[in-house]
């Protein structure tokens, strides 16, 4: 069979051994297909880089999917208020999906996403597998990534922050107050944003001649609970730290709560530094001093890169938007 773009279902069908209607149900996500089929077909279908006619392809919902692998981070609200912006400037509903605990979406997901047929699909933490990546393709729903879980390849459009920036930053101005007993709480091992916000905090102890003890540098899960976790692991020594620079606000109010049930003052006897300036951290006591991510933004150019890729634009690949420090009054040079 041609591999070139000539190809056509027929084509298709007939190397498949099936009948077109079968094909068919392949394309449109139905459940009444066969694993081992679907997987023939699908496994057909992108070696020869079959992509839908304009006038094959059906009428897509007027919907934004933005699929979320949890939904209880308070910061979420933000990336969905400005998805929904954009979505309303163009006549669109935003559907949202929770996939689990986990960041790759599976097959499931994927036969749902091909039943509703959404103008474009936008992952928050994820990574997407080059076989769902296909498939997307395939049907010509655009996709783009926010925040990706690993290190996406070129030909996935993404948005992010400059979270070695943020880190950079939020672990200067704790060198600049005095502080050299540095420690961080960050987020999973395995996501990107983690190891990029860590980066930054390594380099400012670097570039300042600071030491990193490596039992300072906890990983966690971006929540109120384990930061309190890992920051009562740090605190509760006779060499605790004087101040800790949390991968997330959520960390930084589990630190905080730690630090209190051990009878320290914040930012007397600690100084605490958190990301992504959410709402509720210029509201607890004292107010947090954080790292501005623009969520809402980072959500408002998600949804217009898959709108314009929908119309035929080129994707941008990678967008990074700037952080920012915000000074509050968890922050003071360390004790005497």
């Amino acid at each position: 069979m041609s591999t070139d773009s000539r190809v056509t279902l027929s084509d298709v069908a007939a190397e498949a051994g099936v009948s077109l209607a079968t094909i068919s149900k392949v394309l449109n996500g139905r459940p009444d297909v066969s694993a081992a089929t679907r997987a023939r077909v699908e496994e057909l279908l992108a070696r020869h880089g079959y992509q839908r006619r304009t006038g094959q392809t059906t009428a897509k919902a007027e919907l934004l999917e933005l699929v979320f692998h949890e939904l209880d981070r308070i910061w979420s609200m933000e990336l969905i208020d400005g998805v929904e912006s954009v979505a309303k400037e163009h006549g669109l509903s935003v559907v949202l999906t929770v996939t689990g605990d986990r960041h790759s979406p599976g097959a499931e997901w994927l036969d749902g996403v091909l039943r509703r047929r959404p103008a474009g699909v936008i992952l928050v933490f994820s990574d997407l597998p080059p076989a769902l990546r296909e498939r997307l393709r395939s049907r010509a729903i655009p996709f783009a990534i926010v925040d990706p879980a690993g290190d996406p390849s070129p030909d996935v459009p993404s948005v992010g922050s400059a979270n070695w920036s943020g880190g950079l930053a939020a672990t200067r101005h704790l060198i600049e107050l005095g502080h050299t007993r540095i420690a961080a709480i960050t987020g999973p091992a395995d996501m990107m944003c983690s190891l990029a916000r860590l980066d930054g905090y390594r380099s400012a102890m670097n570039s300042a001649g600071l030491p990193i003890d490596p039992s300072w540098v906890r990983f966690g899960d971006f929540h109120v609970e384990g930061g309190r976790a890992e920051a009562m692991r740090l605190l509760d020594r006779p060499d605790r730290p004087t101040a800790i620079f949390a991968g997330s606000d959520l960390q930084a109010l589990g630190t905080l709560e730690a630090a209190r049930s051990l009878g320290l003052r914040v930012p007397e006897d600690l100084s605490i530094v958190g990301y992504d300036d959410i709402p509720l951290s210029r509201w607890v006591s004292p107010r947090l001093t954080t790292v501005h991510q623009p969520l809402r933004q980072m959500g408002v150019e998600a949804a217009r890169l898959v709108l314009a890729v929908a119309e035929g634009a080129a994707a941008t690949q990678r967008m990074d938007l700037a952080t920012s420090l915000v000074v509050r009054d968890s922050t003071a040079p360390p004790a005497r």
